[in-house]
């Protein structure tokens, strides 16, 4: 499994482990307009042999989707165009929160989090998502394709 913490200028990537059991920071890629990022995680899919892929749904307090939902939900839809492995939306809301305040337990330096955070994030989304699996027997989040498009609204 393949987590990804989809931002505006960054995108994290993490893996878990061969036997689900932990997550791993992958990397950070910088965000392209023209969808480098998109194809450089669908190379990573390939390369690392991930069957799944989940995508941080990051819905706002309340549980509604803003810009942000709407932006990650379109990078995934970007995304599954170029794999053939099934992704999943799974809520990440306080993930940022909760990456800076591991970092922060880990003593590494806040001016140094920029780099790392959303990578830290993606681990987050990643061992959320083994933890749901493990708790309920089933895949956590939503599917791609249970969510729906602009005409469906």
């Amino acid at each position: 499994m393949i987590g990804v913490d989809v931002g505006k200028a960054r995108v994290g990537v993490a893996r878990c482990d061969d036997d689900a059991i932990m997550a791993l920071p992958v990397a950070t890629l910088r965000r392209d307009r023209w969808g480098g990022d998109v194809e450089e995680v669908a190379e990573l899919v390939e390369s690392l042999g991930a069957h799944r892929v989940v995508v941080g749904l990051p819905r706002l307090m309340g549980g509604s989707a803003g810009a942000a939902v709407e932006d990650a939900v379109a990078w995934a839809r970007e995304l599954d165009e170029l794999v053939d492995v099934p992704i999943r939306l799974l809520d990440e809301r306080l993930t940022s929160v909760s990456a800076h305040a591991q970092l922060r337990e880990a003593g590494r330096p806040t001016r140094t989090h920029r780099s790392i955070i959303d990578q830290q994030a993606a681990v987050i989304i990643v061992e959320h998502a083994l933890e749901s699996e493990r708790r309920t027997g089933h895949e956590a989040g939503i599917s791609l394709d249970e969510w729906p498009t602009k005409e469906e609204e």
